[in-house]
């Protein structure tokens, strides 16, 4: 799929600045989960969201998951990340090099006033008393994983097929869309931002914001 273009749009300067106004929720940091089914485009998202928001340091579920752990990594994340932002220190972790198979060198993750932490399963139910903010990238399952498969090539044919068979069991159990304070979605020119299914349940109100030509405001 070809990139989009470079810019950011209003909606995600509008997310950034909601964001900024949040009261910390993991220690001094707001903790922003960015979750979606593989392949649906957290990971440019979270890139971008970042920026918005000066800078924000992103924590990628792929340097804490593993080939012999791909979800069950919750302990480790607690232990690892949660723990030290929620006392205001500097988390320290080992990003798992999916090459090599192992873990690497310990990298440092600050205390920031924002942190995003961006992959599937970041607002499972461990997590989310910890987040501020639960984003869901709304993009249908088949169509997410589709994308991801044409994204890696054939060689990563049969590493897919377990990741399917593995996501679909982890969402059975402790889904993440139903909690989602806001759903994202890929426009032609960038994102529109829809309120989520725990927003609309708690305010019984909706809300569009986009950066396309038919976008509602």
């Amino acid at each position: 799929m070809s990139a989009l273009p470079h810019r950011r749009g209003p909606a995600i300067h509008d997310l950034a600045s909601r964001i900024l106004r949040l009261p910390p929720s993991c220690g001094p940091v707001r903790l922003i989960g960015v979750d979606g089914h593989a392949g649906s485009g957290k990971s440019t998202f979270a890139g971008r969201l970042a920026r918005a928001l000066g800078g924000a340091p992103v924590l990628r579920l792929d340097d804490i998951a593993s080939h012999e752990e791909l979800f069950d990594w919750t302990g480790r994340l607690l232990e690892q990340v949660i723990g030290p932002l929620g006392r205001g220190e500097a988390a320290r972790y080992r990003p798992y090099d999916w090459r090599a198979r192992r873990f690497g060198p310990p990298r440092e993750l600050p205390p920031a006033p924002v942190v995003l932490v961006e992959g599937v399963g970041a607002g499972r139910r461990a997590l989310r008393p910890h987040l501020a903010l639960l984003l869901w990238m709304d993009l249908p399952r088949e169509q997410a994983w589709e994308r991801g498969r044409t994204r890696d090539g054939e060689e990563q044919r049969e590493f897919w097929e377990g990741w399917v068979r593995a996501e679909r069991r982890r969402f059975a159990g402790d889904p993440s869309r139903p909690y989602a304070d806001l759903l994202v979605r890929q426009c032609r020119e960038g994102y529109e931002v829809l309120q989520g299914p725990k927003g609309a349940a708690e305010t019984g109100r909706s809300f569009t914001e986009g950066d396309g030509p038919s976008s509602v405001w």
